[in-house]
Parts: structure tokens; C-alpha cells; sequence
């Protein structure tokens, strides 16, 4: 499969260093010759330097035999006209544009889109990605991180192993027993900033983050399970009034359980821009760093301090601060990953990486073959992977405790029609089975070749 990334920032950094690792022809495009020598040096792939949008570019890129086009660049007109040049001029069959701006994806222009108008086959919002992942978030308040697979009746839950937690130092095989009816497995486990797939043998040790898969119905006993709570968050105060506060106030009005929201904004002109747009939420122009104006906002009674600006220093401080004036739950917007081990020590309870966010969503539309979903959890460490089982594929008819899985990949569940089943060593796997599988970034390979989807990958 040949691939042309536009952009070699975070996000097209990720996508490259992703296809590249699974034997794709991947050739990363950017302006700023330092980032694709970047690319170059570090990933099996090429790179040109120039701008995207510009024919000739494409061309030396290679667009003329090109399955697909990524515009993931800064500006959104670049990606646009990036997608038109490659559909015009060299008739690339899939482009995928990363937009901004809230104008272009208003619903009432997306005839926009059209193959005859602006020929984009996906459009990829990072701003509506994060603000469905910090509603998600919210609504898994004990949980640092989540993610929906098999059509929304499943979660993968990050939860962090306190001192409370009942099963602290026991082993997974003997939590299998106790809990035989519980539709939940853990699938990662992160210990001293170590990712792996656990062992029926291992225990979880206090300050471990462990990934578990659950049904919907049993998210509530899972958490209970491992000492968390699910509190309704009924109070939240947002730090951050820019596209991804507006959109996460936005929904929060529009749910049908009253969700009571103030946002604070530093700048006079996106404050007013979020206090007219918003009905119910009470907008207050200042610093989300000053003591005085939480209190004003009733920091000390709110539910959960959500701080999304453009910041990663402003976000965490102010969910630091938020927190000693009384908040019990802040989560934070970052975009750099190193800024990650720091949550736990300054005790931030949750984060969103904007990065991971895209990456995923962009890795999913590029994955629609048997493929429904992926999620890629820390730095690219490992992925979860929601797949259909092929008649082709050699683990179909054949039990879970029978396939030879490397060691880094786990199921976490597994859908048969409509019911969700927990894995277990005597379930057999048959075609049409949709199965979500953990794996480590260097055994992904090795699943598309269980699941046999490297025939349809794209």
C-alpha cells in the first residue's frame, strides 16, 4: 500500500511511524525540511521537502500510483487543496483531510465534501475527536483513560490501583473465579512506566494503571471492584473557552441529565464568542490560574475542573490549583507525552492526549476493512484493536486457550451477533465474530496476520 502523509508534525510523525512499521510505502511531505529528516532518520520511510499542496510536490512524492493521501498539516486550506490536487490531478482513490476550523464542518455545508465539489473522502476534526474524548472522561470519572469499542457496549477503562482497592495483590486467574459473571478482563498493565500484557499469574500491585475491557452494563461493578466510585458529575467548571471548551459546554447542555457548567476564558473575544454561543453556561472572562476567580466559579463545589486550553503548563497548573481550592477531580488537555508521568506526582486524576486522539481516529478510517476500530494507548506503545473474525483467518473455529498469540496481545472481548461474551480458554472463535484484542505496538503485525486483514487493510 502506498501512502502519502502531508504534514510530518505530531500527528503525521504517528500515522507514518505506524503504516511504516507494517511494511507500507509511506512518504512523509512537509515544508520545514528539519521535520522530514526527522522522519527519514528515525522511520523506514521517504521524505520530500516542500509544501503539499503544490502539483509538483505531489508528484516527486509520488501521488501519480498513490492509494491514499493523508493532509494532516497545520493549515486547513493546505489540507483541502492538498486532497483536490490529488484527486484532480492524479486521481488518488482515498484522502483524508484533517480540518480545524469550526466553519468547515458545520453539518449545513458538508455537500461541500462532495467527489464533484471538494473530493475528501474523511474528514478528520481533531477539536470534535477531544471533546468526545473529555466527555468520555467525564463520564467515566474514576477511570484516567477510555475509549468505546462494539458499537458503544464496551469500554476499555484506564484505572490506577490505590491502596483501597480490594484486589490489590491478587492474582488475575483467582479474579476470573471470584467474579466468574463480571464481563470485564484485564488487558495492559503499566508498572514503573512499563506497558505489558499481563499473565493469568500476575497480580496488580498498589500504583499500577491497569487497561481493563468491560460491558457497559458491568462498568459500574468493574470500577467497584477496583475500589473506584461512579459519581455523577452534575457541577463541572472548564478552563479553556476555545473550539474544544465550546464544543464539550455545548454537549454538556444539550444532555438530558441537567449538567450545571461555567467556563473560564482568558480572552475577552472568546469569552464573548462562548457566552453567545452557549445558553445555559455562565462564561467568566479571566485567568484560570487565579484563586479569586475559581472561587467565583465555585471551584470547591464543582464535580470535576476540566482544562482545555492550548497550554499543556496553564492546564496542569490550573487543575493543580484547582484542586487544592477543594475540586476532587481534574482532568487536563496535554499534547506533549512527557508531560505524562508528571499527572500522578502533581495528582491529576485523568488526562486527554489530542495527539493519541487523532492518531486513533485517523488509523481507524485507514483500517476500514474488517477493522472497525483502533485506539492507540500511551506513546504509540500498544493498540486496541476492534476486528471482524474472516473465514480466512487462522483462528477462526478454533478455541481462545488453542491460538498461539504472542506474548504482548490479550482479547478483551469478544461479540457474537448482538451479545457480548468474556474470552475464555474454551471459547471457541468463529467467522463473523468481532473480537477487541490489546497488543503491543511490535506484535500488531502479527494479529493483522491472525485476523487475515492485510488482504482488504484498506
Amino acid at each position: 500500500m502506498k501512502v502519502i502523509i502531508c504534514g510530518a508534525g505530531q500527528v503525521g510523525w504517528q500515522i507514518a511511524r505506524h503504516l511504516s512499521g507494517e511494511r507500507n510505502d509511506v512518504t512523509v511531505v512537509d515544508s520545514n525540511a528539519d521535520l522530514v529528516r526527522r522522519a527519514t532518520d528515525a522511520l523506514d520511510v521517504q521524505g520530500i521537502a516542500g509544501f503539499a499542496s503544490y502539483p509538483d510536490v505531489l508528484d516527486r512524492a509520488g501521488a501519480r500510483d498513490a492509494d491514499m493521501v493523508i493532509a494532516a498539516t497545520h493549515s486547513d486550506e493546505v489540507n483541502m487543496v492538498t486532497c483536490q490536487v490529488a484527486h484532480s490531478v492524479f486521481s488518488v482513490p482515498r484522502k483524508i483531510a484533517r480540518l480545524r476550523a469550526q466553519s468547515y464542518l458545520t453539518a449545513i455545508y458538508s455537500d461541500l465534501y462532495r467527489r464533484d465539489h471538494m473530493p475528501i473522502d474523511v474528514v478528520i476534526s481533531p477539536e470534535r475527536e477531544v471533546a468526545e474524548a473529555a466527555l468520555q472522561r467525564l463520564g467515566s470519572p474514576s477511570a484516567f483513560d477510555t475509549e468505546v469499542f462494539h458499537d458503544g457496549k464496551a469500554q476499555l477503562l484506564g484505572i490506577t490501583i490505590e491502596h483501597d482497592c480490594p484486589v490489590v495483590n491478587t492474582p488475575l486467574r483467582q479474579l476470573t473465579d471470584l467474579f466468574s459473571t463480571l464481563r470485564a478482563i484485564v488487558v495492559g498493565v503499566r508498572r514503573e512506566g512499563t506497558l505489558f500484557a499481563p499473565e493469568p499469574n500476575d497480580q496488580l500491585f498498589v500504583g499500577d494503571d491497569c487497561y481493563v475491557v468491560a460491558v457497559n452494563e458491568d462498568v459500574p461493578r468493574t470500577l467497584e471492584i477496583f475500589g473506584k466510585s461512579l459519581k455523577k458529575q452534575e457541577r463541572v467548571v472548564l478552563v479553556g473557552g476555545g473550539n474544544v471548551g465550546l464544543a464539550v459546554a455545548t454537549r454538556l447542555e444539550e444532555r438530558a441529565e441537567r449538567v450545571r457548567v461555567k467556563v473560564i476564558e482568558k480572552s475577552r473575544a472568546v469569552a464573548e464568542r462562548a457566552a453567545d454561543r452557549l445558553e445555559r453556561t455562565i462564561v467568566l472572562n479571566g485567568d484560570g490560574l487565579d484563586s479569586a476567580l475559581l472561587k467565583e466559579a465555585n471551584i470547591d463545589r464543582a464535580d470535576a475542573v476540566l482544562c482545555v486550553t492550548d497550554d499543556d503548563k496553564t492546564n496542569m497548573l490550573a487543575a493543580v490549583r484547582a484542586k487544592a481550592e477543594g475540586c476532587p477531580m481534574a482532568i487536563v488537555l496535554v499534547n506533549d507525552p512527557t508531560m505524562v508521568p508528571l499527572m500522578s506526582p502533581l495528582g491529576i486524576d485523568a488526562y486527554i492526549n489530542p495527539r493519541a486522539t487523532t492518531v486513533s481516529s485517523i488509523l481507524r478510517h485507514i483500517r476500514h476493512g474488517r477493522v472497525r476500530g483502533v485506539y492507540s494507548i500511551g506513546d504509540a506503545e500498544a493498540e486496541v484493536i476492534e476486528a471482524e473474525v474472516l473465514s480466512t483467518s487462522p483462528i477462526a473455529g478454533r478455541k481462545i486457550g488453542e491460538i498461539e498469540f504472542p506474548e504482548g496481545v490479550l482479547i478483551g472481548m469478544v461479540q457474537k451477533g448482538s451479545k457480548l461474551v468474556k474470552p475464555t480458554g474454551s471459547l471457541r472463535i468463529d467467522e463473523g465474530d468481532v473480537i477487541t484484542i490489546f497488543s503491543m505496538a511490535s506484535d500488531v503485525p502479527e494479529v493483522e496476520r491472525l485476523l487475515q486483514v492485510s488482504i482488504d487493510f484498506f
